[in-house]
């Protein structure tokens, strides 16, 4: 296992933007497996493969680039590592970031289901309140912890693993019709 990490680590060190972007979009597939069968059970042989590659495909298209690049944006605004910059940055990331970014998953998966822009103006009427609700209460406690604790290149891969459970439960959220 210590070898595996310190190939991931020498792999992130040679190509930080491109390592993250792949752990994104792998842990967004695995949040979408565990959606399809933990929470909806949905069993292997109905297993809905073409929805775990959208999921990875957002993961490897939006979710990495945007979080990848808000994390840079945000230490070059922010600059520092003290319990008041960790602070700082965690309001921006949720007041600022997470309303915007999570309208915009939202828009993108549905659009990548096949609705029409008033189904995908209904979907977000119906369940962007929700999710950002849901949001609120996990991501403030991480996201100080990530910005005090974690230097910026681990930062998305940190935030992803975390994510996992949030993946599976944006996965439910976006594909629930």
């Amino acid at each position: 296992m210590s070898g595996l990490w310190r190939s991931y680590q020498t792999l992130l060190f040679k190509h930080p933007w491109k390592v993250q972007i792949l752990t994104t979009g792998t842990l967004m597939g695995v949040g979408d497996v565990i959606s399809q069968q933990a929470v909806e059970k949905k069993g292997w042989t109905n297993h809905d493969m073409g929805r775990t590659v959208k999921m990875t495909g957002i993961g490897l298209f939006y979710v990495g680039p945007i979080i990848g690049g808000w994390y840079k944006i945000l230490d070059q605004l922010i600059p520092g590592a003290t319990k008041t910059v960790a602070l700082k940055k965690m309001l921006f990331d949720q007041i600022g970031f997470a309303p915007c970014f999570l309208g915009g998953f939202l828009c993108i998966s549905s659009a990548l289901n096949g609705l029409s822009t008033d189904q995908i103006w209904n979907k977000l009427k119906r369940d962007y309140t929700d999710t950002l609700i849901a949001n609120y209460y996990i991501w403030p406690s991480v996201q100080i912890a990530n910005f005090y604790f974690i230097p910026l290149n681990y930062r998305l891969a940190v935030v992803q693993c975390v994510a996992i459970a949030w993946n599976s439960y944006l996965s439910w959220k976006a594909n629930k019709m």
